[in-house]
């Protein structure tokens, strides 16, 4: 047992890691950037008074 070589993974094991591709990393940063977008659409309503769509004119 003394030849035997220990090998690491080729894929690092940051859970926090930007891979591409569909793995649990990218869906963990595609969770954190719709909550972005989401805390962002209603912060935007509280302050300005309007919904996106008001906001940005569309309706």
């Amino acid at each position: 047992m003394a030849n035997v070589k220990k090998t690491t993974p080729s894929v690092s094991e940051d859970p926090n890691a930007l891979r591409w591709g569909f793995t649990p990393q990218s869906e963990n940063w595609n969770g954190r950037f719709a909550m972005i977008g989401f805390l962002s659409a209603v912060a935007l309503e509280v302050f300005s008074g309007q919904g996106i769509l008001h906001f940005w004119g569309i309706l």
